[in-house]
């Protein structure tokens, strides 16, 4: 029954998805053919015949134009009067007899001039990159979440512990420069891999009327960016997250264990009162001072059968005394076969340094093993109250991420969830002088980001697996829409610019390559032979449906076995 009451959802995403997008595109070609005077026959949204059962269809007419919603929604297509691109789109919409009206040749796409014929053929693709404009601000009118400059975790050992700088601080300038998101401040720190940097701090609590000033010396270290290329980094050891209150004890002999208090315990309480992170933790436990016990109410096992204790630790003034650090790498399991099983690697190992550097969060042991490129990695782990150190190549995998696969340099372990969210705020600009220019900024960057990721797909520096056809669109439009609305409209942004791209690029049959027929007709100073236009569009087909193949083939072999599974569901 699940099964089918998932097809609607699954249904409504996909159908939702492309069919604003191809109404976008198709409405672009639409409004500036009209704009030229040319006269528009058929405007389909999908192809086929149109939907429709008994004398119910969703066509009409108006003005001339034949307005139809299709039953197969992979694309659709405007017609114009004298459009010799019929075959290409299979439409066989009988043309009135315009050779002899010289007022209806007026109206043909042909007797168009070349920069009308551009301007009509480059409409649809403008569209799709100006909805991305439009989506954003609206998404920037409404409000959207984003993350604070505050800082969640400052990771041990790191030029902002050393500096002083504490989880809750919120970084009101880098450099001078006012920052108010998370985002900026992690763009300014991982852009400068070297130097000094001076942050503006306010501090809850501390009554200061201006913001401390901290100045810090920003570590270099080895990174990867969104390609997965590594590169150095400016890194100061600060996370927005906030990590939880997740015990991570390193010696046996610690008061911590002698306490009985074990890696991976998650503290509930202190002294009667409850705790949500592990700076609320080290705060109450830091505040009972350094006499007598500390009630701790703390949660122990695996996810489906936690206990609750109660233990007395001893009051010591800090966690760091108490011995305990936060556990941000808690081995939960270990892939076999892959380097960290054959290093030794157990579930229950806290990883508590690499090569002789502390590890803070398990964001940074995550892109240290990333950029590692093989190198052999010292990694320290804490067992049973006994340190040791373990040699660890990461080895080059393929994996799966969302369904895009990668390989990656990876040591083959799952770490326990041991993160919250950080501060987030809502971004709201009700100014269309502000917000309009900032909707179009990131715009552009999304585009600058996806004509990157096609260079590196053209050169085989990205896998041609992860190109995704229908199936995968369908699944990510499902996937979004239950995560949630603002989610959909991301894709849909990302979808809009990759068609919009796409379409512009000088194939035969997409917009770039009837482009570039009309631009040579220009510069020949005549049209192209019936028989030369048919081997261009019969070219152009051809590509056209290979690469349509090789992609649905991706989806195939991508989800078959979910897809399988899924039919099950539906029995």
């Amino acid at each position: 029954m699940s099964g089918l009451l998932a097809v609607p959802e699954f249904a409504f995403a996909f159908v939702a998805m492309l069919g604003v997008l191809i109404t976008v595109h198709e409405f672009g070609h639409f409004l500036a053919a009209k704009l030229c005077g040319v006269r528009v026959l058929k405007f389909s949204i999908g192809f086929g015949p149109p939907i429709g059962f008994g004398r119910f269809r969703l066509a009409w007419q108006r003005s001339g134009t034949d307005y139809v919603i299709a039953w197969f929604p992979l694309g659709g297509f405007v017609r114009m009067l004298g459009d010799t691109n019929e075959d290409a789109i299979g439409d066989r919409t009988e043309e009135p007899d315009w050779a002899s009206d010289p007022e209806l040749a007026r109206q043909t796409l042909g007797s168009k001039n070349i920069w009308q014929k551009l301007f009509i053929i480059g409409a649809g693709p403008a569209m799709n990159l100006l909805l991305p404009v439009l989506v954003l601000w609206g998404t920037l009118v409404a409000g959207v979440d984003r993350p604070t400059a505050v800082v969640g975790t400052v990771e041990r050992g790191s030029p902002a512990a050393a500096a002083g700088i504490q989880p809750g601080d919120r970084i009101v300038a880098v450099d001078g420069e006012a920052v108010h998101w998370w985002e900026e401040v992690e763009s300014a720190v991982r852009g400068r891999p070297a130097g000094r940097i001076t942050l503006a701090v306010d501090r809850p609590g501390a009554g200061a009327p201006e913001p401390l000033t901290v100045e810090l010396d920003v570590a270099k270290r080895a990174g990867v960016d969104l390609f997965r290329d590594t590169l150095d980094v400016g890194w100061l050891g600060l996370q927005h997250p906030r990590q939880k209150a997740v015990l991570g004890i390193t010696d046996g002999a610690s008061p911590a264990a002698r306490a009985g208090l074990h890696s991976g315990d998650l503290v509930l309480a202190v002294a009667g009162a409850e705790v949500n992170d592990w700076n609320g933790f080290a705060s109450a436990y830091a505040a009972a001072g350094r006499e007598g016990r500390v009630p701790l109410r703390v949660e122990r096992g695996p996810e489906d059968a936690r206990e609750k204790l109660e233990i007395e630790a001893p009051a010591l003034g800090g966690v760091e005394a108490l011995g305990a650090i936060p556990a941000v790498v808690l081995v939960a399991a270990v892939s076999a076969g892959m380097p960290a099983s054959e290093a030794g690697l157990v579930p229950g190992d806290l990883i508590v340094a690499v090569d002789g550097q502390p590890i803070g969060s398990f964001v940074t042991f995550q892109e240290t093993v990333l950029a590692s490129k093989g190198r052999p990695l010292s990694i320290q782990v804490a067992r049973e109250g006994e340190t040791r150190t373990l040699k660890v190549a990461p080895r080059r995998t393929k994996t799966d991420m969302s369904g895009n696969e990668e390989e990656l340099y990876l040591i083959g372990i799952q770490g326990e969830n041991s993160i919250l969210m950080g501060s987030v705020a809502q971004d709201r600009e009700l100014n269309p002088l502000v917000a309009i220019p900032r909707a179009a900024g990131l715009t552009w960057d999304a585009t600058s980001l996806f004509l990157r990721g096609l260079k590196k797909l053209v050169l085989g520096e990205i896998s041609s697996r992860n190109l995704g056809g229908p199936i995968e669109i369908a699944r990510q439009s499902h996937l979004a829409l239950q995560r949630g609305f603002q989610d959909f409209l991301q894709l849909l942004v990302l979808i809009s610019i990759n068609l919009g791209i796409l379409n512009l690029l000088p194939i035969p049959i997409l917009d770039g390559g009837q482009a570039l027929v009309y631009t040579v007709e220009a510069v020949k100073r005549g049209p192209l032979s019936q028989r030369t236009r048919e081997i261009v569009q019969q070219v152009g087909l051809v590509f056209l449906v290979t690469l349509m193949g090789f992609a649905f083939w991706n989806d195939l072999s991508r989800h078959w076995a979910g897809f399988l599974q899924w039919l099950k569901g539906l029995t």
